[in-house]
């Protein structure tokens, strides 16, 4: 693979990855294909799948670390440590990195429901930390992700995981105690607006259309609207307005839904996957304490 030039890297320092998996290679993708980073300053960490390893190195020309030995020198030499491990793993890898750890190496986070004074507590020390919430559009650069500072966070290294971050889409930082809101709204709103258009394609082909078709015709009208909203500057209230006329086809399609109450019962479901987000973070928690 041909890599972009980095004569004009956003971030210099070295990062690492601790965990190699599908969320750290969509940041990973973002940081290489925008030229944030040089590849050869990334390291991934990942134990033991072979297959796995050989990918990342030839996939995006970074350094790919598995045994405990190099494992320990990247994480010491690295500015900057992405936590990208599975929730399960978080505390054993926790503790073993805080002795390994400088007053100024920066912890980024992208576990979910961990909270930055669980990540302190299990590192026995006051570490910057910066946890996050991209949501799985980060694949194709396109992520709305949330971030929340501990307070030894600079404010370098607030620029720094801002930058990471743009890579991979949008970003908005916000109060801890907001994460569980956000998740509900970002973090796992790429499934709601899949389950819209799931019910839309389902119309379509129950009256007649081909899949092929429905499907083509609802990818394409979710686009428009996202950009319309995005460019035009309006609410989406308002531009709903401006295509409802009164008593034609789309009132009548909005009536319905208001009956079903529809828009209160995404409502409902948004604080539901908010109330359960701080259910999981607080059973991590109490798991990794």
């Amino acid at each position: 693979m041909s890599h972009p030039s980095t004569q004009h890297a956003l971030i210099e320092q070295s990062i690492c990855f601790y965990g190699a998996g599908s969320m750290a290679e969509a940041i990973l993708r973002g940081l290489v294909n925008r030229s944030v980073v040089i590849p050869g300053q990334v390291t991934m960490l990942n134990r033991n799948n072979q297959d796995r390893l050989n990918y990342l190195i030839q996939r995006y020309g970074v350094t790919v670390v598995s045994n405990e030995t190099d494992r320990d020198g990247a994480l010491q030499q690295a500015g900057i440590i992405v936590l990208a491990m599975k929730p399960v793993d978080a505390a054993a890898a926790l503790r073993q990195l805080s002795p390994l750890l400088k007053p100024e190496q920066l912890l980024v986070s992208v576990i979910a429901g961990l909270e930055i004074q669980t990540i302190q507590h299990l590192l026995g020390k006051s570490q910057p930390i910066a946890r996050t919430m991209p949501n799985t559009s980060s694949t194709i650069g396109l992520a709305a992700t949330g971030i929340v500072y501990s307070d030894e966070v600079s404010a370098e290294q607030r620029t720094t995981v801002r930058r990471l971050f743009e890579a991979v889409g949008t970003v908005t930082e916000i109060a801890e105690q907001q994460m569980e809101t956000l998740t509900g709204i970002s973090g796992s709103g790429p499934a709601y607006i899949y389950y819209m258009m799931e019910a839309m394609i389902a119309a379509g082909v129950q009256n007649g259309l081909s899949h092929e078709q429905a499907r083509e015709l609802t990818i394409q009208t979710a686009i428009g609207a996202a950009h319309m909203v995005q460019q035009t500057g309006e609410e989406p209230a308002e531009l709903r307005a401006k295509v409802t006329s009164p008593n034609g086809a789309t009132a009548a399609a909005i009536k319905v839904f208001d009956e079903h109450e529809m828009k209160q019962t995404i409502i409902q479901g948004i604080e539901r996957c908010a109330e359960r987000s701080r259910e999981m973070g607080a059973a991590l928690k109490e798991e990794l304490s």
